[in-house]
């Protein structure tokens, strides 16, 4: 299922509490955290879900998009779609640089048995929030770095 030669790369930010969005949107604006996003997809293939490109609202630049979606009449300009994980996966295995998985819960959920890495922000809050990023099995994964700020710890994780 995995793209031959390319790591899947799962790529998030997480509140304490597990929260990864709200009503359809990050609850918290931490610019640094949107950099180290662009600086970990850049030049690789981003994997997300209908709801979470429609949150972005438009292609990334400097990546290629591959958009998830079960309704075969959904389009937008500048991406691809797929209507599974797996037919997404064999898309990206043309592309250009890994497969970095940027959401949402359903698509990392899905994601999570064939990831390589993780690069998970943990964001030192506790907001409401609508949409959890999956549980980690402990024994699947080894921190492998850890870069610490005031307000979040970036983490990378590799499988065991």
């Amino acid at each position: 299922m995995t793209p031959a030669g390319k790591r899947v790369v799962m790529v998030a930010a997480v509140a304490d509490n597990g929260v990864i969005g709200a009503d359809g949107d990050i609850p918290w604006r931490i610019p640094e955290d949107f950099q180290h996003f662009k600086r970990t997809t850049l030049g690789h293939t981003l994997v997300m879900g209908r709801a979470t490109y429609d949150s972005i609202g438009l292609p990334l630049p400097g990546r290629v998009t591959i958009v998830l979606t079960r309704d075969p009449s959904w389009s937008a300009d500048g991406v691809l779609v797929a209507p599974s994980l797996a037919e997404g996966l064999a898309l990206a295995d043309g592309l250009e640089g890994d497969v970095a998985i940027a959401g949402g819960a359903l698509v990392y959920a899905e994601a999570m048995p064939v990831a390589d890495e993780q690069v998970l922000t943990h964001v030192h809050l506790t907001p409401d929030g609508d949409t959890f990023y999956p549980e980690l099995d402990p024994h699947a994964w080894v921190e492998q770095r850890r870069d610490t700020f005031p307000d979040r710890d970036v983490v990378w994780l590799v499988r065991t």
